[in-house]
This record gives C-alpha cells, structure tokens and sequence, in this order.
C-alpha cells in the first residue's frame, strides 16, 4: 500500500521523517498530563540533565518534593506568562531560574551553551490526545520541546476526499479552545492545517472565529506551492521548516506577541493580545538575507520587493533583530550598527516591542525625534556613540553629513523601508558618505578629497543596504538589485508578489470592478483676436480650461455622488468611504466646493473632506485644507476621515501613497495616472477589512489599457527592461565639453576650491564658488537660443544620470566627479527657459458641446505576461521647438481631437486599415505571440505605412493622422487594440 494512500498514513510518514532526519523523538500520546499540558516526565528529565545544580536547589528547597512543586510552579506560570516566554527566559522559582529551553549561540565562543543547545528534546506525537473532558479526542500531530508543546497539526489526505479545508474546518468545530494544550499563549502556539498541497496555520482557537493564514511557498508568482518529483508540494514544512535548528530559531527569534491598546474615548480600557507566526515568505526572506550577508559581510546591497499586505514591518523588524547580532565564521560581529530609514512612525514602536518580546532588553532601538535639539545633530551623535539599531526618516538623514565630520572604521546595515528614487539618488550618497568612515586628513589636498567622494558614489565595504519596496523603479532595481547566476540584468533578492497577495487573500484586486468614461467636447474661440501661442502649452492649457469648467466638474460631481449613494454607501456594512483623485490644488478645491452644494442642495447626508497642501488662489479667492474642512487640522484629518462622520475625501497629490483606511471601497479618478503612481494610488483601496468584499474605481481620465501596462510590471516580479550604460555619462560629458561654454581649468578651479578643507563651509568660500562659475554664465546668457536649449537639456541629463549611475557604476573617475560638482552649482545658475511662462484661458474661450458617457466597465484582467520598467539613459538631445501657432489652430486640434466622434467614412476607413492588419501574416503571429508591450513595437512601425496606401480612400483622416500628434495616438492605440485582441481571439 502507497505510503500516502491515506491520512494515518501520511501521519506517519511525516513522523518518520521528523524522527529520522529533524531530530525529533516519538513521545506517545499516553505520556502526555492533559490537565497540565505538558509530558512532564520529559520536562524534569531536561532539567535535571542539563541543569543538575538547580535541580539540586529545588530538592533542598522543596525537601525532596522537588518534582511536585516545580510542576505545579510550572503550570501555574505557563497560565500567567504562557508557554513562549517560558521557553525563551526560563521559570523563576525559589531564588533561580531554571531554563526550560536552550537556544543556539549567536557565536561559537562559549561550547557549554553549544551543548546545552544539542540536549534540547524535540518531540513529534501522533495521534495526541489532549482533552480533559473527552478521552476520545486527539489531533494527528503535536510537536513539543522538552515536553512542552508548541504546535499541533490536522493532516488531511486527498486522496480520501479531504483537504485542508477539512482540517480548519475541524479545528474551529471540534477542537476547544479551553484545554489546556490548546490554550491561547498557555498551550501551543501555532496550529497547523496541511494537506499534500497546502498549508495553513493559526495561533488561536477560537470557533467559529478561527482565522488561518496560509503558510505556502508561492508557485509561478501567485499562490500555492510548487511541485515536486519526489514528493508532496507541502513537504518543506516537515524537512525545513520543522527540522530542529530551524523550528528552535522560530522560536527564538521569530515567534513574539503582539500588544494592542484597545481605547475608548482617548483612555485605554484593555489590551488585545496576537501570537504573531512569521508566513513562509517572511521566514524565508529573513532568513535569506541573514545568510548572505553573514557570508559576504558588508559591503553588499539588496532589494526586497514584497506586495502591500506581506507583513512588510513585521518583516523588517525580524531582519533587524538578526543583523544587530549577527556573526560571521569568525565569530566576529558583521555589523556594528544597524540604521533603518522610513517614514513611517509605527515602525518605531513596532521595532521597540518586537525587539524586547524577543529578548528583553530596552534601550536597544534609538527613534531620532529632535525632541533636545536637531534631529540631524541627534542622528549624527547617536552613530558616534554605537547605538544597535537608529530608527530615522528618509527626510533627516541627508543632513547628518553636516554635523557628523569624521567616524571610525565601522560596519553598517541600512535597511530602508520603501525604497524608492529618493533612497538611490543623492540621499543614498549622503548616506555612504557619512557612513562610510571618511577622515579628512591634514595633508589631504583637493585631488585626494574629489577621490574620497568619488568613490563613496559606489559600493561601499563597510556599508550594506537591504531596500524593501512594493513596486520597485528601474534604478531602484539597478542599485539595490542583484544580478542573478548567469543573468544579465539585476532582480529583487526576494520576492512576493501582488499576484501572490491578491490569491492569498491578504488585499484585494482593485481593477476586478473598473469603469471608464469618456468626455466629448467642443469650443469656440469668442474673441476677435487670433494671438499666436506656443502649441504644447496652449493644448495643455485648453485641457486645463475644460479640466476646470464648472459644468464638467458638475458632471462629475453628479455622477460621483449618485454612484456613491446608489453603489458604494451600503458596502462594508454602510461604512464603505470614497476618495476622489484630481489633478491640481485648484480642481480639488473645485471638486470640494461642487460636491457640498450638490449634497446640500439634495439633502443627502454625506460629508466630504479635502486634502492639498498650502494655500490656494481661485477665482480671487485664497483656501486652506483647514478652511474648506470647517477648522480640521492637517494632522487630525486621517482620524477625522476615519469616523463615521465623513465618507468622501477630494485629494490633490496627498494621500495617494502611504495613505492607510481599509474602509476606503470607491475610488473616483479625475487625474491621468501612469506607472508606478497609478499602481500607488489604485492600491489605496486594496486594504482588507471585515465585511469588504470588493473595491470600484470609476475613471474619467484613464483608458484601461493604459491603466493594463502601469500594474503590469509590478504583477509578478519586476524587471529591468535595458540596464544603464556606462558609457552614457562619458558622451554627455564629451557634449558638454564640447558646448564651449566652460573650460576645463574653470572646473579644475572650481573643484579645488569646493573640496578644500580650509574653505569649505565660509562666507569666503560661497563667494569664491560663485565668482568661479560667472564666466561660464555669462558664455551662456550670449550664446543663441538653441545652444542654451541643448546645453540647459544636456547638463540636466548628466547631473541626473551621473547622480544615479554613479550608486551603480564605481566611475573612480575625478574628471567626471568634478564636472558634476561644478554643473550642479552652474545649472542653478542658468536663467530658466523664458518660454517656460504658462499659458492660460478663461475669457478667451467658451464650452459649446459637451457629452460624458461611460465607455467601459468590468474586469481589467493582468497575466504573468510582465513588463519591465526602465531606468535613466537618456543622452540629453535638446529640447524640441514648441511651434507658435494660431489659437484658433489650437482649438480645431482640441476639438478635432475630442469634440466628436468619427464619421461613419472615417470607422470604414479604419476598419478597411483594421483589416490589412489582420490579414498580414507577420502582423497577426506577431500579436498572437508577443506581450502587448512587444507587439506596439512593431505595428506602431508598420502602421503609418497602412495609412499611406489608402490615403486616396480619405484624404481628410490621413492628413488629421499626418499632422495632429493626438489623434495619431489616439488612432494608433485603438487600432493597435483591436488588431492585438482579434488576433489573440483567433489563435484561442
């Protein structure tokens, strides 16, 4: 008979395979007390063998009734402290304490604890009968240390009809969550439901209530675990993750409870406690980079891209806690200090609590808070005096350069918490920089300090950075990335993916419900004037005159509160809130303004807030967030939002990143999103709470293809599409050179001044910067039109590239590290582009014709086709003429563009050019086997030339997709569409 034919079966398979390769004992069921839920003949046993001294103490103490009284101090503070602190530090009893575990070492240098470590006795029960109340039940698996459980497991075999649905099932209706052996924190601590495919764990019973999360290793970027050949999908549970040096350090270093107040009007009125349990992926991740960096030591980066509801701050607090005491085969410390940059302040606490569960030490995690003086001076003094792990945000730290001036030779962890292009550009360079150990000598002359600089803009020995991120950028990839064996182009060090979340049911697919609309226009020119404007920014301030017409915003508001009332208002058991997403300051005070009196003038009872910064001008009007939210502070407006009072919060930039409100189910987009900010912002909604089933975003602005290519790449793994060539920087330095417009011995000059440690820092040394840099201004301020356009474009290019390329490329290179010290000085010297100056219409223009109408609804489905993301390369090409034009030339584009919908001789003639596409051979295989992405590259080529054989058929169409950028777009991408769908529909 198959070993795996049934469940007692499998039972004993897993047993076996504890007991011959993890380490493990078989412990019978029938040496198990129920009443105080431990083995305790293996519990004395460990005692007395590894601690005969204290044992001794006990006899003398208790008068040779040692066994008695230790077991009933043992039960009694396994009910009052719980069975985790126990085994991390031990029961006190009479004057001692006596250990009840033993952990490995962090170093090697003591071997009495090594071997008090090995005499640990791990146990694995079958068939464990735990009740005190019913001698019939048990569950399939109870794992024990030193005859204490810790976990227990319902196994379930598919192969007779039950699976780990069975298993929870069981363990909500028939396992009682009063016994002691199951008993929150007295009993074990984590319980398992495992199948041959899947597991799934909890660390509380309770009924009906229960609530499992899956503990499976992913398969293909989502959910669920890979096969294996040689045996079940499920089988790392038993041969890593159970196996005994790995469960001990769970135990150790993993395992903690969480506290949380539970308040009632501002006074706390009890406490809530969670047994946190690590999920595969975060057991995993840790203990990755742990074991990377504990080979390699200092000096190497990575990156960790983990979806929004992976337990992010659960993760990095782990890591933390592992890399303060971390050592290498030398037994030497790896880091001597671990500084963890974010932004967000629960972390703080979060580190603080986990750190001391974990090990009972305080003083340990040191938040710079400014609350004695400068919080960059705190920072600085808080490195220099060694201090385990800094807790600091991405705002501060770019400042301790200035009051830190030299440090020792010392090893550091950087981990950064959200890691995107302000951690890989300058900030990181600051970061190395003062980290890094720098000294300024007094026989160091300019040329040696531009070579010290210049090599912090690398890799550095002494300075590891560990960057976690949900939707990591192209450069954030290429700096903190790692280039896989055999691969060419770097990858996150750990991933779980949004893909993965979303199966899982850790947050939810906001583009499941997505619905677009389209908006017709028409105006007129109502003056007599014709003035000539530049075409980009005139196109773009028309748009901005429709954006803002009150009627348009009418419309919407319209639409958007009848929607919410209709569809949104009742979910999550009627606390379902929406955010409406607009494009400027002005459209959200606009937005706020239109929906208060469409409420008011409706008698509906809903309450909006609104959120920008600053002060805004309108209409001769100036307005406040606080103002227009009737006195609400900025920092009280999350919690206001939050009651049942308000259900709809209008933002303008704010809140579209970090913001953090499970009750958020709607939301209303008026902005165009593209990339990363489109994925940021749709995931404000993708938070899980009870009762929230499914989110609806309804947009005015975005097509959904558009909506299709941002999420793509950060679905699965992201990738880089091209790396960055190093070889850019040296061809933007020959242009520069090349412009005339300084000399080298002016950079050479400059540099000197700027890295001498005499001058650095005085009024002597600004002015001496600044004359240094008026020549190659004032070359600048005569030379023509076009050569300050392309050396303004130019010098952008390479500050931008060089700031980044240099955190991936160790350039060594004082040449390139001296132009960039001077082009950043030169450029904020150069005056702006004087056709720069916005363009705007009010009175100059009129709405004739307006439609809205919905244009699409239902799922926008993403596929592990993928997508990568791109990093800086450009090689800075000047910038292109904006054409001066009539703006009743602007207004035809506009309208021809948006006001009507085709003739019915245009739809034949691009459905006749839909056609030509479909019948082309290498066309239509293209699209059958190509991602969206590769298949644009090739019709958009072969597009135009369509156009150009049937241009007899409509002049008038051929000429609009000739000479208007916009509808040549809008052709292209419908087209494109339509041709990739038909294609893909035919090859099915």
């Amino acid at each position: 008979m198959s070993k795996i034919h049934d469940e007692g079966n499998f039972e004993d398979f897993i047993a076996s395979h504890l007991v011959e390769h993890g380490g493990y004992e078989r412990l019978p069921s029938e040496e198990f007390n129920r009443e105080q839920g431990i083995f305790p003949d293996v519990v004395v046993s460990f005692v007395k063998e590894t601690q005969p001294e204290k044992w001794e103490k006990l006899e003398t103490a208790y008068k040779g009734n040692a066994r008695k009284r230790f077991l009933q101090d043992l039960t009694s503070a396994m009910e009052g402290r719980g069975t985790l602190e126990l085994l991390r530090h031990g029961l006190r009893t009479t004057g001692t304490t006596i250990d009840l575990a033993a952990f490995k070492p962090n170093t090697g240098l003591n071997p009495e604890v090594q071997e008090r470590y090995e005499a640990n006795r791990l146990g694995v029960t079958q068939q464990f009968y735990y009740s005190t109340t019913d001698p019939k039940k048990s569950i399939d698996l109870a794992l024990s240390v030193n005859g204490i459980p810790v976990a227990t497991a319902e196994l379930k075999n598919k192969f007779t009809d039950q699976s780990v649905i069975n298993a929870k099932a069981q363990y909500k209706s028939d396992r009682d969550s009063g016994e002691p052996a199951l008993k929150f924190k007295r009993g074990a601590l984590v319980h398992f439901a495992v199948d041959q495919d899947e597991v799934e764990y909890t660390t509380e019973l309770d009924g009906d209530d229960t609530h499992f999360l899956p503990f499976n290793k992913g398969h293909d970027g989502g959910a669920g675990n890979p096969p294996r050949e040689d045996s079940h999908r499920t089988a790392y549970l038993w041969e890593e993750v159970w196996e005994k040096d790995s469960w001990m350090e769970i135990l150790q270093r993993f395992i903690h409870i969480d506290t949380e107040e539970i308040r009632k009007g501002g006074v706390k009125v009890d406490e809530e406690e969670t047994i946190i349990f690590p999920r595969y992926h975060q057991l995993e991740c840790v203990r990755q980079l742990v074991d990377a960096a504990q080979k390699s030591g200092a000096g190497e980066d990575y990156l960790v891209q983990h979806s929004t509801g992976s337990g992010k701050s659960k993760s990095i607090a782990w890591l933390v806690h592992r890399l303060v005491s971390l050592h290498n085969d030398a037994d030497e410390a790896v880091f001597d200090g671990v500084v963890v940059v974010t932004d967000r302040t629960v972390l703080d606490e979060q580190l603080r609590n986990t750190i001391y569960e974990l090990d009972h030490k305080t003083g340990v995690v040191h938040a710079i808070k400014g609350e004695q003086g400068s919080k960059s001076q705190e920072l600085a003094e808080a490195i220099e005096a060694g201090k385990p792990v800094i807790i600091t945000t991405l705002q501060t730290f770019p400042h301790v350069i200035e009051h830190a001036k030299r440090l020792p030779e010392r090893d550091y962890a950087v981990v950064v918490d959200e890691a995107h292009s302000s951690q890989s550009g300058e900030m990181a360079h600051e970061m190395k920089q003062i980290l890094s150990g720098i000294d300024i000598d007094e026989d160091d002359d300019a040329e040696d300090l531009i070579v010290k600089s210049s090599e912090t803009r690398g890799n550095q020995e002494n300075l590891s950075f560990f960057a976690f991120t949900a939707t990591p950028k192209g450069k954030t990839l290429e700096a903190f990335g790692t280039v896989p064996e055999g691969g060419d182009k770097p990858e996150p060090s750990h991933l779980y993916s949004m893909r993965q979340a979303i199966e899982e049911g850790f947050i939810l697919d906001v583009l499941q419900h997505y619905t677009t609309y389209d908006t017709f226009y028409n105006v007129a020119k109502v003056i007599k004037e014709d003035p000539q404007v530049p075409q980009k920014k005139a196109v773009k301030a028309v748009s901005k005159f429709l954006k803002l017409h009150p009627h348009n915003i009418s419309q919407k508001v319209e639409i958007i509160v009848e929607h919410f009332r209709e569809h949104a208002q009742h979910k999550i058991g009627g606390k379902a809130k929406a955010m409406v997403v607009t494009s400027s300051r002005v459209h959200a005070v606009r937005y706020k303004k239109a929906i208060d009196e469409y409420i008011e003038k409706n008698g509906y009872d809903l309450s909006a807030l609104v959120a920008f910064s600053g002060t805004v001008e309108d209409d001769g009007f100036e307005y406040t967030e606080r103002e227009m939210n009737d006195g609400i502070k900025e920092s009280e407006l999350p919690s206001k939002f939050d009651t049942p009072e308000y259900q709809v919060l209008v933002v303008a930039d704010k809140y579209q990143t970090g913001f953090d409100q499970p009750l958020l189910h709607t939301m209303y987009v008026d902005k165009k999103l593209s990339g990363i900010q489109a994925v940021q912002t749709l995931s404000r909604l993708n938070r899980t709470h009870p009762g929230k089933e499914d989110t609806f975003v309804l947009d005015f602005e975005n097509d959904r293809e558009d909506i299709y290519e941002s999420f793509e790449p950060y679905y699965e793994k992201t990738t880089l599409e091209e790396t960055t060539d190093p070889q850019h920087i040296y061809q933007l330095e020959s242009d520069l050179n090349a412009s005339q417009i300084y000399t080298q011995q002016e950079v050479d000059q400059f540099a000197e001044a700027f890295f001498s440690p005499e001058n650095k820092g005085t009024e002597q040394a600004h002015a001496k910067l600044s004359s240094l840099i008026q020549p190659a201004r004032d070359r600048f301020m005569v030379a023509n039109e076009e050569t300050q356009d392309e050396f303004r474009s130019q010098l952008r290019s390479f500050l931008r590239l060089y700031k980044f390329q240099s955190q991936v490329v160790n350039y060594s290179d004082t040449t390139l590290e001296k132009l960039y010290t001077f082009g950043r000085f030169l450029y904020k010297e150069l005056p702006r582009d004087s056709r720069e100056s916005r363009v705007e219409f009010n009175d100059e223009l009129a709405l004739q014709y307006y439609r809205l109408e919905k244009s699409d609804e239902g799922s926008i489905e993403l596929d592990s086709s993928g997508g990568g993301v791109s990093s800086p390369t450009e090689t800075g090409t000047g910038s292109q003429e904006d054409e001066e034009v009539e703006l009743s030339t602007i207004v035809e584009k506009i309208n021809e563009k948006l006001g009507t919908d085709f003739t019915e001789a245009d739809q034949l003639f691009l459905d006749q050019i839909k056609e030509d596409a479909l019948e082309d051979d290498h066309i239509r295989r293209s699209a059958q086997v190509n991602s969206r992405e590769n298949f644009a590259l090739e019709f958009d080529d072969v597009l135009t030339g369509m156009f150009i054989d049937r241009m007899d058929q409509n002049q008038d169409l051929f000429a609009k997709f000739m000479d208007n950028d916009e509808v040549q777009e809008a052709i292209t991408k419908h087209l494109r569409r339509e041709v990739y769908k038909e294609s893909q529909q035919a090859n099915s």
